[in-house]
């Protein structure tokens, strides 16, 4: 299974040890966005680390095949436009009362940046 994780907040104010682990991941712009193997236990562990800067949760293939039709890949990272409508949750809390952190629905919230 493959996770998409999408950045959410921006560079003000990071620590810069998260600010290291998205460079590393290569999503450092606001809205940035890759896909990560379930089985990659380093990615995936610095996913974890930074999960209070970013959205991610599991995607299928048709979600995969629409992304690429619309936004496709520059070198691995996907570019994503601000959420039409804007968030219907904070974006500054996590998962149950905002959007950071591992999510259920990704695919409808990142369906409104496309």
């Amino acid at each position: 299974m493959v996770y998409f994780v999408v950045r959410i907040k921006g560079q003000a104010g990071n620590n810069r040890k998260d600010n290291e682990t998205l460079k590393r991941l290569k999503i450092e712009k606001k809205f940035a966005s890759i896909f990560v193997e379930e089985d990659d236990s380093v990615r995936m562990g610095m996913v974890k680390a930074v999960a209070h800067m970013v959205a991610y949760g599991k995607v299928n293939e048709e979600f995969i095949k629409e992304l690429d039709e619309k936004r496709p890949a520059k070198n691995g990272v996907y570019f994503l436009h601000p959420a039409r409508g804007g968030f219907k949750k904070s974006s500054r809390l996590p998962t149950p009362k905002g959007i950071l952190g591992k999510h259920e629905d990704l695919v409808k919230l990142v369906g409104r940046m496309l």
